[in-house]
């Protein structure tokens, strides 16, 4: 299977990996992110003789004996009869001393549950063998808060780890390498319901229809995805019924704090706190706060971040009864298609819009470089209005307003100019507007207002 993405990190692993030293690496990120794949072609590519093992949810004595084949193995040896983790890692130090090898500990929380004092352990063993061994240990989990704790003061292996990676999403351009014959704004589509997922975008297959890999994908009963997002949920909360009232609040567009405890049936204040802070945890949902006041805690709001769980409670989890029993066309025409385009895909184009500029900015190619980007809040007490501004951009010489439009017609003169109105009528003092388009326009750029199209979003960068 071809792998995509990631140039990156797999640059930062190999650098470790390469290291003629004892050295640390621990990945983390929320499932189906793509660590284990990572891990996986790093070593693939890799000179070193290498070991990877996925730990199960069994006993200590069971994990080694299993391990304990894996590096027969790989390393073509007898088998060895170590029953104590300790032990075999101690001999798989004692080993590297001569031979540069690279351990990679899979869903490693799982290990912790059966090992007593397992950080200790590794922490006591990188202390004694860091000056004669040529060790790459590479530490890899799901559980985020468990995987942060180890870089913790109070933990055992605080200062031990050579390299952090907190494994994200994909964005918009390397999802899209999983489906290059789709066009531009199916690209757009796609990724608005599957996200930065590579499992996900895996499945894509781009010889089909947007319509119909929604369909084969989520939007039918027996579909692959179609428990993918509840059982997610079910995984790492223990009162799902408190997160799906949440996220029911938040698919409907109630991002206030005060909004979501009033439309949700949550118990309480706490309650919603938690389980807030729970699915902020688990990278499903972000808060974000206006870049001209982002210490105001009553202008900052709650958004799913997760395309497809963003998608599953907006279309499926209020009509999972229809799903049984209609026929996934029909259902897709009913519940899904008219808002999907008018209103579900333009939303997060503003999102992907937002990836480009960050993307652009990191490259060198905006000048002056944006400092700041995010919503803008404007209030005007006189004509009782206010409201946010989603896409804004902040650099030394000033504001910079965005507009998107994900439509099929040219954006006009007279749409950018009834845009530009609009603003300076809110009182944002902006020195630059600029336009994305699906569709492009039939407006000229200027030295105020700039032009970017849906195909230069998707040139090589």
């Amino acid at each position: 299977m071809k792998f995509l993405g990631r140039k990156k990190e797999i640059e930062r692993i190999k650098n470790e990996i390469t290291a003629d030293e004892m050295r640390t690496v621990l990945i983390y990120g929320r499932r189906r992110v793509g660590k284990s794949a990572l891990a996986k072609r790093v070593i693939e590519e890799s000179d070193s003789k290498c070991i990877y093992y996925e730990c199960k949810q069994v006993t200590e004595e069971s994990n080694v004996a299993s391990i304990c084949d894996v590096l027969s193995e790989m390393l073509d040896m007898p088998k060895l009869g170590y029953t104590s983790f300790e032990e075999l890692m101690d001999y798989i130090f004692r080993l590297s001393k001569d031979d540069k090898i690279t351990f990679v500990i899979d869903e490693y929380p799982y290990l912790r549950e059966c090992v007593k004092g397992l950080d200790s352990i590794l922490q006591s063993l990188i202390d004694k063998y860091k000056d004669s061994t040529n060790l790459t240990l590479i530490i890899l989990g799901s559980y985020v808060d468990v995987m942060k704790s180890l870089l913790e003061k109070s933990n055992p292996l605080y200062g031990r780890v050579d390299l952090t990676i907190d494994l994200k999403q994909m964005d918009y351009y390397e999802s899209a390498l999983f489906y290059p014959n789709l066009s531009d704004e199916d690209k757009v589509r796609i990724y608005s319901v599957f996200g930065g997922i590579p499992y996900y975008n895996r499945l894509v297959d781009d010889r089909k229809t947007v319509k119909e890999n929604i369909i084969d994908l989520i939007a039918s009963s027996g579909a692959r995805l179609e428990n993918e997002v509840p059982m997610y949920l079910k995984s790492e909360i223990s009162k799902i019924v408190n997160a799906n009232e949440v996220f029911k609040a938040l698919a409907s567009g109630f991002s206030k704090y005060s909004d979501i405890l009033s439309q949700s049936n949550v118990s309480s204040a706490p309650t919603l706190v938690d389980v807030l802070e729970k699915l902020i945890k688990m990278e499903v949902v972000e808060k974000k706060a206006p870049i001209n006041d982002e210490n105001n805690k009553k202008k900052a709001g709650y958004y799913i971040c997760d395309n497809l769980s963003r998608f599953y409670f907006r279309y499926i989890f209020n009509h999972l009864s229809q799903l049984t029993i209609m026929d996934p066309e029909v259902f897709y025409d009913k519940y899904i298609d008219k808002d999907f385009e008018e209103q579900y895909v333009p939303g997060r184009f503003e999102e992907i819009c937002r990836q480009y500029l960050i993307k652009q900015n990191r490259l060198g190619y905006i000048d002056p470089v944006i400092e700041k980007i995010g919503k803008y809040y404007y209030d005007d007490p006189k004509r009782h209005i206010n409201g946010e501004f989603d896409v804004v951009t902040l650099d030394e010489k000033g504001y910079v307003f965005y507009e998107v439009k994900f439509r099929k017609k040219k954006t006009s003169k007279e749409v950018i100019e009834k845009e530009i109105s609009q603003v300076k009528e809110t009182g944002l003092n902006c020195y630059k507007y600029v336009f994305f388009s699906r569709s492009g326009f039939n407006y000229e750029e200027s030295e105020e207002v700039g032009h970017i199209e849906l195909k230069d979003l998707y040139l090589y960068q």
